[in-house]
C-alpha cells in the first residue's frame, strides 16, 4: 500500500523539487520508505518522467521492495499503490515460463506481468490497485485502476505536462494544476454529497474510472475500459440445478476472496462491527481454526454502542478480541482532522477516520472490512423502494396530463414540508433533470433545491454533472430491477463515497483497509444470478447468510439495522453551532461567493433550526466552505 504521484513531459523537464514535493505531500499514506526517479528519454523525440513513491510495506518488508522499481530485462519502471492478493499464482505461471525474480513483492510480480503480457495483464489481477509504468520499450505511460475502484488514482493534463497522483491534494500541490473551482463537481457534490467520478471539484482534475486504463503517448492521453460490473449476467429464471451451482460457485468464491485478503507480511485484523457483513468475515476465517484478532469500537453510551452484538459474535467464534472505547467527546475532537484528511469534500467519513486512528494506534496495520455487503448483497431498503419507484414513474407516465397537473400541484404543496416529501414531488414532476428514481432516493439536495443556491445556470454545465449518472444507468439496461439497484449502488454510493472515504481516512493514519466482499470475480458471480435472489422475506441477505451455513447467531441475522451512529443531529444544534454558523457566513466571500446565493445557504442552515431539513444539508456545506478554504480553490 503506497501514494504514488507523476508527471510527464514532452520537450521539457520535470523540475526535481516538484516531484519530490508531490512524493512528500503523500507520507501519511506511505510512512514507511520513499523514492523518486526521473528518466529521460530522448528517441523518438524529447521526454522526461518522473515518478515518486512513499510505501506502506506490507508484503516483502525488505528493501527489495523499495519504489519506484525497475525491471531490469525491459527496462520498465513502475509505482504501485495497493495489493495483488493472487501475486503468488502469478509469480508462478510467470516462474515456470522463465521468469525470474529478485524480491517476493507483489510490486515486482506486477512489474514482470506488464512485461510479459501488456494490458492484458489487468485480466490476470485480483486485488486493489492504482499503478503506473513507464514502458521503455513503446515510450509511453501506462496508468491502470482496479475493477472495483478501491485504490483512488486522479489525472490531469495543464500545457505540455501529464500529471497522476493518489490524490488531488498533490496535484494542487505542485503548483502545475490551477486551483480553479469545476462547477459540474460543485453541482455534483451538492446533489450527492460527494463527488462522482470521473469529476472532481477542481477544474481540468479527473478521476481514472474503476475498470480503466490510460496511456499517455506523445503528450496525448487515451483511457480504455477494460472491465464492467455489468458485463455477465445470467438468463432471468435458471433452473433448480442452475441455481444451486450458481450458489455454489459463489460460496466458493466468497471463501476464496476472504482467505486470499488475509496474505501480508504483518498482522491482519478483522473490523466486527456485529453486523451481518462483518460477522461473515469472521465466521468464514474461524473455519480454518487460525488464531483471529478482531477490533471494534465501542461506546461509554449505550444509545451508540453495539458492543452487544461484535461481542456476542467474537464469543461465537472464538476471535481474539479488542474494543476501542471511544467517547462521545472524543469522536467531536476528531471532527476537525477528520475534514483535513478529506481530499475531496465529503459528507460521510467521521466514522472511519475515528475507527482508522484507534486501530492503528492499536499497533494493526492492516484490517479487512465488510464493506460492500449491502451493495452487492442486498442489504439497503433501496433493493425494495427503488424498483417501487420505478414501476410508479412508469404508471406516471401513462396517466392523462390533466390528471398529472392536478397530483403534481397536490404533492408540490406538501414538498416543503420535509426532505422526503420535496423528493416525491421531484419524482412526479421531474422534467429528466433525474435520470433514474435511485438517484432521486440518495439525492442531498434536490434540482430545485440546487437551483436556488446556485448563483449560475448553465446547461453544458448540468450536463456534464449528470454524465456520471448517465454513463452508469446505461450499463445497466440489460440487468433487471434489482440488479440495476446493486449496480448503481456499487458504482455510485459505494463508490464515490464509502470506498473514497474509506481509502482516504485508513490511509491519513498509516492503516490499509481490505475489502473482501468486494472482490470482482466475486461481484461478477452476484451479477450473474437473477436479483429476486438477493431478496427474502423473512431473511436480510439471502445469498451471503446462506454461504455462512447457518452458523451466524440468530440475533445478528435479524438484528435491526443499524450503521455506525454519531449524534450529528446534537452536535449542530449545540457543540458544533458557532463553528457552523460562523464559517456557512464566510461562504459569502472567496471561491462560493460567486456561485452560491448567501441568503440561499443562510436559509438552509435556518430550515435546520426550524426542523425541516437534516443536518446533513448544513454539514455538506459547511464541510464544501471549509474544504475551499483549506486548498486555496477560486472561483
Amino acid at each position: 500500500m503506497c501514494g504514488i504521484a507523476g508527471i510527464a513531459v514532452r520537450r521539457g523537464n520535470v523540475a526535481p523539487e516538484i516531484l519530490e514535493r508531490a512524493t512528500q505531500s503523500l507520507a501519511h499514506r506511505g510512512p514507511d520508505d520513499s523514492g523518486t526517479i526521473l528518466i529521460r528519454e530522448d528517441a523518438p523525440e524529447p521526454v522526461e518522467v518522473g515518478l515518486g513513491s512513499r510505501r506502506l510495506a506490507i508484503l516483502d518488508l525488505s528493501p527489495l521492495g523499495h519504489q519506484p522499481m525497475q525491471d531490469p530485462a525491459t527496462g520498465n519502471w513502475i509505482v504501485y499503490n495497493g495489493e495483488i492478493y493472487n501475486f503468488g499464482e502469478i509469480r508462478e505461471r510467470l516462474g515456470r515460463e522463465g521468469t525470474r525474480f529478485h524480491s517476493h513483492s507483489d510490486t515486482e510480480v506486477l512489474l514482470k506481468a506488464y512485461g510479459r503480457w501488456g494490458e492484458r495483464c489487468l485480466r490476470e489481477l485480483r486485488g486493489m490497485f492504482a499503478f503506473a509504468i513507464w514502458d521503455a520499450r513503446y515510450h509511453r505511460l501506462f496508468v491502470a485502476r482496479d475493477a472495483m475502484g478501491i485504490k483512488p488514482l486522479y489525472y490531469a493534463s495543464q500545457g505540455p505536462y501529464f500529471l497522476f497522483a493518489s490524490e488531488v491534494r498533490t496535484l494542487l500541490g505542485t503548483g502545475l494544476v490551477p486551483r480553479r473551482l469545476d462547477r459540474a463537481g460543485l453541482l455534483n457534490y451538492l446533489a450527492f454529497g460527494s463527488l462522482y467520478d470521473p469529476i472532481t471539484l477542481i477544474e481540468g482534475v479527473s478521476a481514472l474510472r474503476p475498470g480503466h486504463y490510460l496511456v499517455w503517448e506523445k503528450g496525448s492521453v487515451r483511457e480504455t475500459m477494460y472491465w464492467d460490473l455489468s458485463a455477465k449476467q445470467s438468463s432471468a429464471h435458471p433452473a433448480v440445478p442452475e441455481r444451486k451451482h450458481l450458489e455454489e460457485e459463489l460460496h466458493a468464491a466468497l471463501d476464496q476472496s476472504v482467505r486470499m485478503q488475509m496474505v501480508s507480511d504483518v498482522p491482519v485484523g478483522v473490523f466486527l462491527s456485529g453486523g451481518i457483513d462483518s460477522s461473515s468475515l469472521a465466521g468464514i476465517l474461524s473455519r480454518g481454526g487460525s488464531e483471529l484478532s478482531t477490533f471494534s469500537i465501542v461506546f461509554r453510551e449505550s444509545d451508540y454502542s453495539e458492543a452487544e452484538f461484535s461481542r456476542m459474535v467474537a464469543s461465537k467464534f472464538g476471535t481474539d478480541h479488542h474494543e476501542i472505547l471511544v467517547s462521545q467527546g472524543d469522536a467531536l475532537d476528531a471532527l476537525p482532522g477528520s475534514v483535513q484528511a478529506m481530499d475531496q469534500p465529503t459528507i460521510d467519513g467521521l466514522n472511519t477516520y475515528l475507527i482508522s486512528r484507534q486501530t492503528r494506534a492499536a499497533g494493526i496495520k492492516v484490517a479487512l472490512s465488510g464493506l460492500g455487503g449491502d451493495e452487492l448483497f442486498g442489504g439497503y431498503s433501496s433493493f425494495r423502494a427503488v424498483p417501487r419507484m420505478e414501476r410508479f414513474a412508469g404508471w406516471w407516465r401513462y396517466l392523462p396530463r390533466l390528471a398529472r397537473a392536478l397530483l403534481a400541484g397536490a404533492f408540490a404543496l406538501v414538498a416543503p414540508t420535509s426532505d422526503q416529501n420535496r423528493k416525491i414531488a421531484t419524482l412526479v414532476r421531474a422534467n429528466g433533470s433525474v435520470p433514474h428514481p435511485y438517484f432521486l432516493a440518495r439525492m442531498l439536495f434536490t434540482p430545485s433545491q440546487r437551483d436556488a443556491l446556485c448563483a449560475f445556470q448553465d446547461e453544458e454545465v448540468m450536463e456534464r454533472a449528470n454524465a456520471p449518472l448517465k454513463e452508469s444507468l446505461d450499463h445497466t439496461r440489460n440487468l433487471d430491477a434489482i440488479n440495476r439497484v446493486s449496480y448503481l449502488e456499487a458504482r455510485c454510493y459505494m463508490l464515490n463515497t464509502l470506498l473514497r472515504d474509506a481509502d482516504v481516512m485508513s490511509m491519513a493514519h498509516g492503516l490499509e483497509v481490505r475489502v473482501p466482499l468486494i472482490d470482482h470475480v466475486l461481484a461478477e458471480r452476484l451479477m450473474a444470478m437473477p436479483g429476486g435472489w438477493k431478496l427474502d422475506r423473512d431473511m436480510p441477505k439471502p445469498l451471503l447468510v446462506g454461504a455462512l451455513s447457518g452458523t451466524l447467531p440468530d440475533e445478528i441475522v435479524h438484528r435491526r439495522k443499524r450503521g455506525f451512529t454519531l449524534p450529528f443531529e446534537h452536535w449542530l444544534r449545540d457543540e458544533l453551532r458557532p463553528e457552523i454558523e460562523q464559517t456557512l457566513q464566510r461562504s459569502a466571500d472567496g471561491a462560493l461567493a460567486a456561485v452560491l446565493h448567501p441568503g440561499a445557504v443562510r436559509a438552509i442552515w435556518d430550515n435546520f433550526g426550524r426542523g425541516t431539513t437534516f443536518w446533513s444539508r448544513p454539514w455538506a456545506l459547511y464541510v464544501l466552505q471549509r474544504w475551499c478554504e483549506l486548498h486555496s480553490v477560486t472561483n
